[in-house]
Parts: C-alpha cells; sequence; structure tokens
C-alpha cells in the first residue's frame, strides 16, 4: 500500500484543498475564480460549469489559509489565533444542516447556493475526519519554508515533514550544520 492509499478519503480532500497553495515556491493553483471552480468540480464539490465569482475566492482562500494555520497546530507549531479566528468566522457563515440521506449522518448545505455545497463538503470532511479520528493526522510540514500539508500514517503521530528524503534531510542536515559550526566557535 503507497502512503496516499493509506489516506482517507475525507483527509485526502482537506490536505489536497490546503495543498492549493505551495508556499515554498509561492505557487498558487487558485489564482481566479475559474481555477477554483475548476479545483471543485475536480474534487466533486460542485459541477464543472458552476459559476463562481471573485468573492467566493476569497473565501476559499481565507477557508485554506485557516485550515493550514489549524494544520500547523496539529504539527505542534504556535499558530497564529487571527487566522484561526478568521477560519471561524468562514465557518461561521457556511449554512449546514444535518442529512441522514444514504443511512449516515453527515453535513450538507443548508442553501441554494452552490458554492456553499462546496464549503459544506469541505465542512463535512473535518467532520468525517474527526469522527474517524484522524483529524490531528492532518499535519504540515515542519519546514518553515515548506508548510505542505501531509497526512501523518506513521504509527506514533510524531511525523514532523512532508517527506523525509526532502525536507527532513535538509532539516537535519542544517542542524547538523549548526552543530558543528557551534562546537568549532566553542573550540580553542
Amino acid at each position: 500500500m503507497s502512503d496516499d492509499e493509506a489516506v482517507p478519503p475525507a483527509a485526502r480532500l482537506l490536505r489536497d484543498f490546503v495543498n492549493t497553495y505551495e508556499p515554498q515556491i509561492d505557487e498558487e493553483s487558485l489564482g481566479t475564480p475559474d481555477a477554483l471552480r475548476t479545483w471543485l468540480a475536480g474534487a466533486g464539490l460542485i459541477r464543472p460549469g458552476t459559476r463562481l465569482r471573485s468573492p467566493d475566492l476569497a473565501t476559499a482562500i481565507a477557508f485554506r489559509e485557516g485550515l493550514r494555520e489549524v494544520l500547523l497546530g496539529h504539527a505542534g507549531h504556535r499558530t497564529d489565533p487571527a487566522v484561526v479566528r478568521g477560519l471561524d468566522e468562514v465557518l461561521a457563515a457556511v449554512p449546514v444542516r444535518l442529512s441522514l440521506a444514504g443511512g449516515k449522518p453527515r453535513l450538507v448545505s443548508a442553501g441554494d447556493e452552490r458554492f456553499g455545497r462546496a464549503l459544506a463538503g469541505l465542512v463535512d470532511a473535518i467532520r468525517q475526519c474527526a469522527e474517524d479520528q484522524v483529524w490531528t493526522r492532518l499535519k504540515v510540514c515542519d519546514r518553515d519554508t515548506c508548510r505542505w500539508a501531509y497526512y501523518d500514517a506513521s504509527r506514533n503521530q510524531k511525523r514532523r515533514w512532508c517527506s523525509m528524503s526532502g525536507c527532513g534531510n535538509y532539516i537535519k542536515m542544517r542542524r547538523a550544520a549548526q552543530r558543528r559550526d557551534r562546537g568549532v566557535r566553542s573550540s580553542p
């Protein structure tokens, strides 16, 4: 089983949503309402022809960056309370209701707004992750220039980097060099 196959679908959706922005290279996948529509349609959250507006894009980005901040906390880092409050404000504006259709409780949009349905799908993914007890396994990379979201499938849930071969090795090599430099400076 590959690493990605171990990721539950709801966690994969949230991880992939956070990763629509790549901080390390400042690459934004959701630069326009059309790009947002394409991503949400690809994730099955809206129909491909749905018309989105600039305020929808701003809301989606605030949701995403607030979610990234929460996942930063899952990784043991200090979070910015203002960003988390911003996420709470976005969540407070998402009209959801409980549905028992399909035999399983889930959150669905309480309104007819198409973008609201997409947001309700993301909110339900958070609910599903919490129900499946995998919510805190969603984290962001410990490398401060990376902050890529990942799913921590490790047994002890202590994984710190999006990849050991990339960011993990970089951090470990940097720390070793810092220790070596301190040793050189302090020796007679």
